[in-house]
């Protein structure tokens, strides 16, 4: 009996699915994401993709998920109810952070507000030195105050952080004990299992970011695997790690930060291998989704690795080369470098006449004008149909039908009359200066790393990403352009 790989890829505007058959049959659909609940159109395209296949659910070998679900909950500051114990005098370390600003003598910047509240970060009188030796005992009595605190306060998860922690775990582990018989329903992360390296400010966000996420990307997960087991599907569910690596569902549970940017290294990953079937070690990736683009690079066959990396940042320019903009992860990652460019990303005339595209986006709802969901907003995909680079009456090989003339008029009335101009040459502004952001973060990856762009292949995939290669490719002087089948649903071929 044939069975049937699937992969399924979440972004802001579309969920991707692909199933992959023993035979090589292949197929790949794109169905508008769901954003109040994220599971409901993956079960909806996996549903949808074993009617069309005529196959049973016994059929499906494997589920393997890439998502955006943590990635958002930190952004939109929709996380679990957090609380922080931490070594007496180191409660403000979220605040302080390493003294970094994104840009040097900007006077506006405005810091990420900590994703732990002041009165919820709790101090513990208590000190080991760099070798893990005792200074000062930990005081019991100050762990049971901070443990009846996170009850009262009905605080979801509790992180654990003390200093030099790392040499030593015995104080985060009493405090583990405590919690555990005291708040059994309470999750917990402690610093020394999660993390067990110096920098206690890198330590300390990691640890709290785990703790934020992670009953976001449980509740998810459940409702994920429930629906599937009610499908029929028993397979376990695997997912998409930051570095590349695939994970069980429960390790994704207990240690979500982890999978942080799993949607985007899964394409990076199928990147890697397309390039080693067609002999190109050296692979520039552009992955274009509906709400942002993100860059990274394959050198001499190898995918780049980053230590660390900070999310919830800036996204205007490669926000990995803007330490300071978002909150820092020290755990392993794809190199990549992000943009607020996608299908989606909503083009405006300021108050002083510029032209503006992103990072705000349309969305899965309302999406762009021509999507005939309501959407009034000019957007790139707007641009792109209206200038015949896109299929003028639908999308997803007919599947989804658009309506030109709203993209028409979108154009017209938000970017062409304030500028005093014809709604095509309106069109084309979008369209180049998407693709000048574009070229910032391709840059980041490569020449401001001392990496010469004419020596790599420019890969291009995501929903809008081959529109946009050619240009691409001419502003940085690359010479050859690779567009995979099934672009749009390309990452989740890399699950």
């Amino acid at each position: 009996m044939q069975k049937f790989r699937v992969g399924v890829d979440i972004g802001g505007t579309f969920t991707d699915i692909v199933f992959l058959g023993d035979d090589g049959q292949v197929l790949a659909r794109k169905i508008a994401s769901t954003p109040d609940d994220y599971s409901r159109a993956v079960l909806e395209g996996i549903k949808s993709g074993i009617r069309e296949l005529g196959i049973t659910a016994g059929m499906v070998s494997e589920v393997s998920h890439g998502f955006t679900v943590a990635t958002n909950a930190i952004i939109e500051q929709k996380g679990a109810k957090t609380a922080l114990i931490t070594t007496e005098g180191f409660r403000d370390i979220l605040e302080f952070r390493r003294n970094r600003i994104p840009r040097l003598y900007d006077l506006q910047y405005e810091k990420p507000p900590p994703l732990v509240k002041r009165q919820f970060r709790l101090e513990v009188g208590e000190r080991l030195n760099f070798k893990g030796e005792v200074l000062r005992p930990l005081n019991k009595a100050d762990v049971d105050r901070a443990v009846q605190y996170v009850l009262d306060k009905g605080v979801e998860s509790v992180a654990v952080c003390l200093l030099h922690s790392y040499a030593n775990p015995a104080h985060e582990q009493y405090i583990a004990q405590v919690l555990a018989d005291k708040a059994p329903g309470v999750n917990l992360t402690i610093s020394s299992e999660l993390l067990p390296e110096m920098k206690e400010y890198e330590r300390t966000s990691t640890t709290v970011i785990n703790c934020y996420v992670r009953p976001v990307v449980e509740r998810y997960l459940n409702l994920l695997t429930d629906g599937l087991t009610e499908m029929g599907v028993q397979v376990p569910l695997t997912v998409m790690q930051s570095n590349g690596g695939l994970a069980t569902a429960d390790i994704a549970k207990e240690r979500p930060v982890y999978c942080i940017e799993s949607g985007p290294a899964a394409g990076v990953v199928g990147a890697f291998h397309l390039g080693k079937r067609l002999g190109m070690p050296n692979l520039m990736t552009l992955d274009m989704g509906g709400t942002t683009a993100k860059a990274s690079i394959i050198e001499d066959g190898e995918m780049l690795q980053a230590p660390e990396y900070e999310v919830g940042g800036e996204i205007s320019v490669g926000h990995r080369l803007l330490r300071g903009s978002g909150h820092i992860l020290r755990v392993p990652s794809i190199d990549l470098a992000e943009v607020g460019a996608g299908g989606g990303s909503i083009a405006v005339v300021d108050r002083s006449g510029s032209l503006r595209v992103g990072p705000q986006s349309s969305g899965a709802i309302p999406g762009p004008a021509c999507y005939r969901l309501g959407g009034q907003d000019a957007t790139v995909t707007d641009a792109n149909v209206l200038l015949g680079f896109l299929n003028q009456t639908h999308l997803l090989g007919g599947a989804f039908e658009i309506d030109a003339e709203l993209a028409r008029k979108a154009i017209s009335d938000n970017v062409a009359r304030p500028l005093e101009m014809t709604d095509v040459e309106a069109a084309y502004g979008v369209h180049t200066l998407v693709n000048s952001n574009m070229g910032r973060a391709l840059r980041a990856v490569s020449s401001e790393r001392g990496r010469d762009p004419r020596r790599f292949d420019l890969i291009t995939f995501g929903g809008s990403g081959p529109v946009h290669a050619v240009g691409l490719a001419a502003m940085l002087d690359i010479s050859r352009v690779v567009v995979p089948p099934f672009p749009g649903v390309f990452s989740s071929f890399g699950l």
